[in-house]
This record gives structure tokens, C-alpha cells and sequence, in this order.
């Protein structure tokens, strides 16, 4: 009987489930799972934004700048225009002879119905030797020209006010008189070391040249430097008299040339001028230069001649 409950016992045995001893790691199978998904997301993601962003881009590229129309910037003020505008303004509104006419005119310069506030009495103003000296462009469709004038006798400036709308120009206000700019005060003139031998030697190759320059251009050659061009004075035009003054600078070059610029005071005879009966010299006229002259050698020649400035005072 006992082999017989045991061999029962073994079939028992063998009909009941084994028990398995979980294995190391089977529990993280879900987290190999989610990273899959979070993978595949991932290249998902990263395959979509591939294609759709170049597409997205191209419709939302601007428009080529070759393909938009040029904008034009606002045209500049037409001062030249305005000047003359105004040149031809102050010239009727300054001429008082004849009021009616004067008021005619005035209506080509001005806004309708302003014509009225420019009336003036007959021979009132007078104005000669017109001309343009500044236009003050305040932007741009203002600007402010200014004339000057000798008005009955003195000198003084009109100030025009001058609209523009394109190519077409208006007066925006009636001109105001101003006084002429003062008289500057020339300053002291500078002092400088003189050469005396040099200004020895130069004077009597600037007195030639002087006289050649004025009437014997055939001559110039002579007293030119080799390559450069003097244009002499027009024929029959001045006589030279005498070179009265002449003042060389020391020398400060350290080249091989000696080159100076000279200060000269030439007296020139005016042709077929007779002095008035007690009234000596008055057929003589001083001019003063500044003559650019070099030594490359034994001899002086004239490389330039132009008007001395600061000749006054000096």
C-alpha cells in the first residue's frame, strides 16, 4: 500500500504546475518597449521636419528685390530753377516805375489773391545789379534765396521764400530786405625771413620776365622754367613800367631744387592813357603777385605766376 500512495503521490506530482524562479532583468521588458516607441517617435520627428520645413520655407521666401519696382528717393530741391525764379522776382518787385505793371507781373510769382500785400508806391524802390548769392534749402520743398542788390543806392539782400511742388515754383511769403554783410577786418599778416641776395638776384630776371609777359610773348621761353606753360597777357593790353617791390622767402626746401614763391609788385602802364593835367601816376596801375620761381642751377626761372592773397597790409 505504501508503494502504491507513492507512486500516486508521484503522479500527483508530476500533474501539478512547476514553479519557475523568475529570471534576472524580466521585469524591465516595458521600459525596452517605451524607449522603442519613444525611438521611432524620434526618427519620425526628425524625417517629417526634414521634408516639411523646406517646403514651408519656399512659401514663405520674400520676394527677390530684382523682381519689386525701384522707388525713386524725393528729388532734391531745385535750387538752380528757384535761383533763377527768384532773380527774376526781386527784379519786378524791386521796380517801382510803373505800379499797375509791376502788380501785373507780380501775380506769375505768387499765390492768386496775394498780390494785393506786395503794392508799393510808384518810384519807392529801385533796384540794380541783381544777383544771386546763396539758396538756403530748409527741405524739400523750402528754400530761402537770397539776392543781393544795390537798392535805391545802397547795398542790402532780399530774402525770398520759394515753395516747390516738382518742376512748378510758388513765392510761400513775401521777401524781406536785410542789411549787406559787414566789412571783415583783414588780419595781421604773417612775418617770415627774407633772402636780400636772392631778391637781388631775381630782380632783374623778373623784371624781364615781366615785360615779355606783357608784351613780348615771343620771348617767355626765356625766362620759363623747361616744361612748364605760362599763357601770356593779351597783346597791346598793358605796358611794363617797373617791378616795385619784391620780397623772396629763406629758403626752407631741402630738395635740390631751390623753389620760392615770390612777392612782387609790378606797375603797369596803361596804353594810350594820358594823365590828367596835375594828376601824376594816373596812367600807371600797381598789381601785386605771387610768382613761384626756381634755381636748379646758376639762373632763375619762373615755374607760376597767380594774384598775391594778403597782398593788403602785408
Amino acid at each position: 500500500m505504501a508503494k502504491v500512495r507513492d507512486r500516486a503521490d508521484d503522479d500527483h506530482d508530476l500533474d501539478a504546475p512547476r514553479t519557475r524562479t523568475p529570471r534576472a532583468g524580466a521585469g524591465g521588458r516595458w521600459w525596452v518597449g517605451v524607449g522603442r516607441v519613444l525611438l521611432w517617435a524620434f526618427i519620425i520627428v526628425v524625417v517629417f521636419n526634414g521634408i516639411w520645413f523646406p517646403i514651408r520655407n519656399g512659401f514663405s521666401l520674400p520676394i527677390s528685390s530684382a523682381s519689386e519696382p525701384e522707388t525713386s528717393e524725393s528729388a532734391a530741391f531745385p535750387e538752380t530753377s528757384a535761383a533763377a525764379f527768384a532773380l527774376r522776382f526781386a527784379g519786378t518787385y524791386l521796380d517801382t516805375s510803373d505800379p499797375e505793371a509791376r502788380q501785373s507781373a507780380l501775380a506769375a510769382f505768387v499765390p492768386e489773391d496775394e498780390t494785393g500785400g506786395l503794392a508799393l508806391p510808384a518810384d519807392s524802390l529801385t533796384g540794380d545789379n541783381l544777383t544771386v548769392v546763396a539758396v538756403d534749402v530748409l527741405d524739400d520743398h523750402n528754400a530761402r534765396v537770397v539776392v543781393r542788390a544795390d537798392v535805391n543806392g545802397e547795398p542790402m539782400g532780399l530774402e525770398v521764400p520759394v515753395y516747390s511742388d516738382g518742376d512748378a515754383l510758388v513765392l510761400s511769403g513775401p521777401p524781406a530786405l536785410m542789411a549787406a554783410p559787414a566789412q571783415a577786418e583783414l588780419p595781421q599778416g604773417q612775418s617770415y625771413d627774407t633772402d636780400e641776395q636772392a631778391a637781388e638776384q631775381l630782380t632783374d630776371t623778373l623784371s624781364g620776365f615781366f615785360e615779355v609777359y606783357a608784351e613780348e610773348a615771343g620771348h617767355l621761353d626765356r625766362y620759363v622754367e623747361p616744361g612748364a606753360t605760362i599763357a601770356p597777357l593779351p597783346a597791346n593790353t598793358l605796358e611794363f613800367a617797373e617791378l616795385t617791390d619784391i620780397t623772396v622767402p629763406s629758403q626752407s626746401s631741402t630738395e635740390d631744387d631751390d623753389v620760392r614763391q615770390v612777392s612782387a609788385t609790378v606797375s603797369w602802364s596803361l596804353p594810350a592813357a594820358e594823365p590828367a593835367e596835375g594828376a601824376a601816376g594816373t596812367g600807371t596801375m600797381a598789381q601785386n603777385y605771387l610768382v613761384t620761381v626756381v634755381n636748379s642751377g646758376n639762373e632763375w626761372y619762373v615755374r607760376d605766376i597767380q594774384g598775391a592773397p594778403h597782398s593788403f597790409g602785408g
